[in-house]
């Protein structure tokens, strides 16, 4: 069988959700399935390390497919060429896009339909390209593959895709997350947080992860419960980031909050171990990774009791409300305050983890695959 894949979100240096999900995926079908040929499909130049055996054919697709103009054009007329140049028997998309122009059978992972509920958090070209054309992509696909079962709903009561076409395959957690030693945790702290302990938030910064509110609560739990508790804030500004910029310089406890930027795998595992709790109050989300890195790492989680979020985080983590301040900055002073409840949080959080893993999504993709290029 010959597999193309659309691998344009492997960035060196620069992966996040889809392209962390896009690399341990694909990565394990190409080493359990050497008897097969895959043909990656990039946008720009690439790293050779995300070339993963020696049955993979890399090929570059210009342009760079970062605006509307530049996906139509990637999309309908890129790739429609190169599927059929290299007879490809089936197609893997895994960032939510297909050709629509390609007869080539599809498989494509939509990760979630944030554009539906929060429209106005989006670029207005990105927001008309993505009402316009995924559910174009939901109907041409053969098979739909979706990271959790709120996000299978969703689809299916926005788009009326029918229930039978889409398939569950959730996100797994990279073994580099692991407890960290009290020694290690002295030492990242007084690297990041002065010495002291601290909430951590990571992910991309834009409206719709909350960040905003999250240091509003932060400012509230700091006025009501006197401690020398920080709050580290990790990712990359992303979109409409201004308004969280001046409710930063206007937090009461302003220097207590550090922001740390895009953070490195290799450093990554170090913080978030580190942390006294996950602040992970996004408003909406298809998965919500770092959930689960939290409980790999063996770190209390608070997050959020709407969208995927309570599926993923299970009885593991302290719900709260994301537009409640006050019930947020309560929830970090019940993780400051209450030693028992975060083991208790621990210990159901090794459970809830073993729940996922990369290897199952793998192997229920590699299934769909297979099956598409038989019918």
């Amino acid at each position: 069988m010959r597999i193309a894949v659309n691998v344009r979100f492997l960035l060196k240096d620069r992966l996040e959700g889809i392209g962390w999900y896009t690399h341990e995926v694909v990565r394990r079908l190409v080493e359990r399935h050497p008897e097969h040929e895959f043909i990656f499909f990039f946008d720009r130049p690439y790293d050779p390390a995300f070339v993963f055996g020696s049955n993979v054919t890399p090929v570059v697709a210009y342009p760079p497919a970062r605006h509307y103009l530049l996906w139509w054009w990637w999309y309908e007329m890129m790739l429609p060429y190169l599927l059929k140049k290299y007879g490809a028997d089936v197609f893997f998309s895994p960032d939510g896009y297909c050709s629509l122009r390609s007869k080539v059978p599809t498989v494509m992972v939509t990760h979630d339909i944030a554009h539906v509920h929060y429209p106005c958090q989006i670029p207005a070209w990105a927001r008309h390209y993505y009402h316009r054309y995924v559910p174009l992509y939901l109907q041409r696909a053969e098979q739909v593959i979706t990271v959790s079962e709120f996000v299978k709903q969703d689809i299916t009561q926005h788009y009326h895709i029918p229930v039978e076409k889409i398939t569950v395959a959730g996100n797994g957690v990279k073994t580099i997350f692991q407890p960290i030693t009290e020694v290690q945790q002295t030492t990242i702290r007084a690297k990041y947080s002065n010495g002291k302990p601290y909430f951590f938030y990571i992910g991309a910064i834009h409206p719709r992860k909350n960040v905003e509110r999250l240091i509003r609560a932060f400012d509230l739990f700091r006025s009501q419960y006197p401690s020398d508790m920080q709050l580290l804030i990790g990712g990359r500004l992303a979109w409409q980031s201004d308004s969280m910029k001046q409710v930063w310089q206007e937090a009461i406890y302003k220097n207590d909050i550090h922001g740390l930027g895009y953070i490195p795998e290799e450093r990554l595992p170090g913080v978030l171990g580190s942390a006294l709790a996950l602040t992970y109050i996004s408003l909406f989300e298809g998965f919500g990774v770092p959930l689960l890195e939290a409980m790999q790492a063996e770190v209390p989680v608070i997050t959020s009791n709407v969208s995927s979020l309570p599926e993923v985080a299970g009885d593991a983590a302290l719900l709260v409300d994301p537009t409640s301040e006050a019930e947020i900055a309560r929830a970090m002073q019940e993780i400051a305050t209450k030693p028992r409840l975060r083991e208790e949080l621990v210990e159901k959080g090794s459970i809830q983890r073993s729940k996922y893993s990369w290897e199952r999504t793998a192997d229920i993709i590699w299934d769909i695959l297979s099956k598409v290029n038989i019918s």
